[in-house]
């Protein structure tokens, strides 16, 4: 779900003006999955927008206070719910850790990083969720280390089907800043983007694996 209809806007509004959305129809992009897409997202940048950044993260503060309440924990999700993490900890005067795709194959082969123990209660920070099957991983890993995970927060998500169910089926609230249809709203409202290419843009989330856009009516 959205945290609220006028921040989804202004932080798509935002994701879009730095360019970490791109929507490009007519031209998608190629996922590493093989997937072709009109949208492509890297929230990374961001961070290179100290007023952007900073109202993301005064965003993810508010999410968090009206959703989940104060946890012990804040926890990014590697790699790029990381520094969104920590400037979110800094905030609450929280302590960070982050948390590995698998566990390291040296040192003391952890895939948590940071000081955790049993019992504590954990936010996750990510900053974009596709299928959700990346950032559950991250659950699984703490809830393993006996942790409660009170739900994770990201900046956006493409809304799929799949990673709706993913997230129930572990039992694992999400919170978005922003989504694709906010994105898409604003993109019409500032012209980036045509009526004409709807159709295509809303064809392509309902199902992201077979869509073509030399196939799309």
């Amino acid at each position: 779900m959205n945290y609220s209809f006028n921040s989804a806007h202004k932080v798509a509004e935002f994701l879009l003006q730095i360019k970490a959305i791109s929507l490009r129809p007519e031209e998608p992009f190629t996922w590493a999955s093989g997937w072709k897409s009109p949208i492509y997202c890297d929230n990374r940048k961001t961070l290179s927008y100290p007023r952007i950044r900073t109202f993301i993260r005064q965003e993810i503060v508010k999410a968090i206070d009206e959703n989940f309440g104060r946890p012990d924990l804040i926890a990014g999700v590697a790699t790029g719910g990381i520094p969104q993490a920590a400037l979110v900890a800094q905030e609450f005067g929280l302590p960070l850790i982050y948390v590995r795709p698998k566990a390291k194959e040296h040192g003391t082969q952890s895939q948590i990083e940071g000081v955790v123990e049993s019992g504590q209660s954990v936010i996750l920070i990510e900053d974009l969720v596709s299928t959700g099957n990346s950032s559950l991983v991250a659950v699984d890993a703490l809830r393993d280390a006996g942790c409660t995970v009170k739900g994770m927060i990201a900046i956006f998500s493409y809304g799929f089907d799949l990673a709706k169910k993913n997230f129930l089926d572990h039992k694992c609230p999400l919170v978005t800043l922003t989504d694709y249809p906010s994105v898409l709203e604003k993109a019409l409202e500032s012209n980036y983007i045509q009526e004409s290419d709807l159709e295509s843009l809303n064809e392509w989330r309902q199902n992201p694996a077979a869509w073509n856009p030399q196939t799309t009516s």
